[in-house]
């Protein structure tokens, strides 16, 4: 890859909260930046539009979710395939095509679910969707080592970009919500689509994703903005400490699903109904956006490898808090509400931590992929973490599925505790660690 001349190589965004508002200034970092939370708009709101469009036409849930399972385990395949093409052939050639044609599929299948079409056109049609969705998340985290060669703000990239997903996955159901209000079931997902579109295009014209080239182009054995050694490994995965970077996020996303999970059945089981169920998420997703965007905002003296430890192992325990609360009884908003944005102060730090390790990891011809396999691992994760906590809602109630999502993110922590050696190895290796 290469810098974006020395204009890049010379700029700092500092710290503090002025920090974010510096790189908004910076227009080779603001551009790709706002495009990328355009065309991630759509995976905030496509799997629940076409959620409500599937039961509204066909007055089955049960079918609605095998639609849009199809399309999320369709997205959870693509990704790090197409992270891998893009190491091979550049962002744009895979971003462009992926996403207009997962935008036409996307568009194409909620036409036909108006139309009437048999169950199976519409679950291939939501797959496909899935597969061609572009990998834009780990695009955007590879193309600031290319926009900030400083580590330091490349953080601060990190922190704004993760806050910006945190509050996508608020304001797409917000969004949803009123476009339902205002006109057919239809709508919200071809909007969806548009955004998919209009991102994924307005991306690819940035200075960012075109010199995000692919690693082999380029002459040298060794990453210029890393030191880390461009060797040719046959997969991202098999760089030493990215398959460990990936279990804690495994088991952290096991966990995030069966939260999700948990507090949808709180809301209706103890809060009078699911509608309330946005007051919880808005507790948790608040706590994670500050959290966020204070971690980015400061420079930090501990190594980001013991950083991860401390946000799982406290993400673990209040877990456990609101587990003991919740079996107790009907909590109370005023106590659980509180708790709730507790836990969510850790989720981004330890989010943008984890991309933060993969940047200083791996090198730059399977850094697309490691991006794109962490962002595979997560969806696989909720998925899996959304299905235990079903089946543990039904058998033993509330506060046993929010213990089972203690103990996966627990996990994550015992993972990280046991590869601090190899991982300090390993970001000794590169030119200089970071520190938070």
């Amino acid at each position: 890859m290469t810098n974006l001349g020395d204009e890049a190589a010379e700029h700092d965004l500092g710290s503090g909260l002025r920090a974010y508002g510096r790189l908004l200034r910076y227009r080779p970092a603001a551009s790709p930046f706002l495009t990328a939370v355009v065309a991630r708009l759509a995976i905030a709101m496509a799997p629940l539009g076409l959620l409500v469009l599937v039961e509204s036409e066909r007055n089955a849930y049960g079918i609605a979710g095998v639609v849009t399972g199809a399309f999320a385990i369709g997205c959870a395949i693509g990704t790090p395939f197409w992270g891998r093409m893009m190491d091979r052939a550049g962002q744009v050639r895979i971003l462009l095509p992926t996403a207009l044609s997962s935008a036409a599929l996307l568009a194409g299948d909620a036409l036909a679910t108006v139309a009437g079409a048999p169950l199976a056109v519409l679950i291939m049609m939501a797959g496909l969707a899935g597969v061609a969705f572009p990998p834009i998340s780990p695009a955007i985290r590879t193309a600031w080592r290319v926009v900030f060669p400083n580590p330091a703000s490349r953080r601060v990239a990190f922190a704004l970009d993760a806050t910006a997903v945190e509050l996508l996955f608020v304001l797409g159901p917000l969004l949803l919500s009123a476009l339902l209000a205002l006109s057919s079931p239809v709508v919200p997902v071809l909007v969806a689509a548009g955004c998919m579109a209009a991102g994924g295009v307005g991306y690819c014209r940035t200075a960012a994703a075109r010199r995000s080239r692919p690693a082999r182009n380029q002459p040298q054995t060794q990453s210029s903005d890393t030191g880390i050694p461009v060797r040719h490994h046959r997969s991202a995965i098999t760089v030493p400490g990215v398959a460990a970077v990936l279990g804690v996020m495994l088991a952290m996303s096991i966990g995030f699903g069966q939260l999700d999970t948990s507090l949808a059945g709180t809301a209706g089981e103890l809060l009078g109904g699911t509608d309330r169920v946005g007051i919880l998420f808005t507790a948790i997703a608040g706590g994670s956006t500050v959290g966020g965007l204070i971690f980015g905002a400061r420079n930090w003296r501990l190594p980001e490898r013991q950083a991860v430890m401390i946000t799982t192992g406290t993400f673990s325990v209040l877990l456990v808090g609101i587990a003991l609360m919740v079996g107790s009884g009907k909590p109370p908003l005023w106590l659980l509400l509180p708790l709730l944005f507790g836990t969510g102060l850790t989720i981004a730090p330890t989010l943008i931590m984890q991309q933060g390790l993969l940047d200083q990891l791996t090198p730059s011809n399977r850094l697309n992929e490691a991006q794109s396999m962490l962002s595979s691992v997560t969806q696989v994760g909720a998925a899996v973490g959304t299905a235990l906590a079903g089946v543990l809602i039904d058998s033993r109630g509330l506060g046993w599925s929010f213990s089972g999502a203690a103990i996966a993110v627990g996990a994550s922590c015992l993972v990280a505790i046991g590869c601090q050696r190899s991982w300090a190895r390993l970001t000794a290796a590169g030119t200089v660690p970071a520190r938070v």
